[in-house]
């Protein structure tokens, strides 16, 4: 007993050794993480050390806006993030190594990223019009769920292809992508989140093409909701105020 006790002494002795030798960068990370195991500062809990583990650039090598957040100084919680989003995927029962999923959720320098893509395979909204079908009203309720259950704070970005043809002249992707849009914050609103907690709504038509797709690709018409941890932005007052209940449609089960 006497010998294993000195061999773990040993042990922990060349550890501090070990890490006191390291630059300042890695001894305020790892006095962090000893503080609050479970809520590591830390780009993600592979390891203590940051090359211990996989890097977390996106598939093209660029750096994520995780990464810039953690160089920044302004380190953000992955693996309450991923959960985040594992539970909305396990939600809707989407599996998430379908390259045609209709929703695609990326960490963010303070939060989440989620778009859900109007597919004709599963169309969030009426063809040319703002009106959800059902898997968009479903999609919307179980988000709504989790934006209130975590007091995430919203931005909404609404997204059209280009090269749509019109019937009213005095319409036109803007008026639908901004409608579209604000469907979607009318829609979360209604079914649990507080309306203090949205930020933003914005229509940008077909201006901003995901990369790599041509602009008139049915991928580009999509809602992009922006879910932000960092509540300090706009203090919120009234607390006291009750959120309205939930309404949950529970025949709406998974992909039309």
């Amino acid at each position: 007993m006497a010998y294993a006790d000195f061999v773990t002494a040993m042990m922990a002795l060349f550890m501090v050794l070990w890490i006191s030798a390291q630059d300042q960068k890695i001894l305020i990370a790892t006095s962090q993480y000893f503080q609050q195991p479970f809520r590591s500062p830390m780009v993600d809990h592979s390891g203590v050390m940051p090359f211990n583990k996989p890097s977390n650039s996106g598939h093209d090598g660029k750096e994520t806006d995780a990464d810039k957040a953690a160089q920044n100084g302004h380190p953000v919680d992955t693996s309450f993030l991923n959960s985040v989003a594992a539970d909305f995927f396990r939600l809707l029962h989407i599996d998430q190594s379908d390259r045609q999923k209709p929703i695609d959720i990326e960490i963010t320098s303070d939060g989440l990223r989620v778009t859900l893509f109007d597919r004709a395979r599963a169309p969030l909204f009426s063809d040319k019009g703002a009106d959800l079908t059902p898997w968009g009203k479903f999609l919307l309720q179980n988000l709504a769920w989790l934006v209130e259950r975590h007091r995430f704070h919203v931005a909404i970005d609404g997204h059209t292809r280009a090269n749509i043809d019109f019937k009213k002249d005095d319409y036109s992707a803007w008026e639908l992508s901004a409608d579209r849009a604000n469907t979607a914050r009318r829609m979360l609103v209604y079914y649990a989140v507080d309306p203090r907690l949205i930020e933003r709504v914005t229509g940008f038509a077909d201006t901003r093409p995901i990369t790599g797709e041509r602009p008139d690709a049915q991928a580009n018409q999509r809602i992009t909701i922006s879910l932000s941890l960092i509540a300090d932005r706009n203090a919120e007052t009234n607390h006291d105020k009750p959120l309205p209940d939930r309404k949950l449609n529970p025949t709406l089960s998974s992909i039309p």
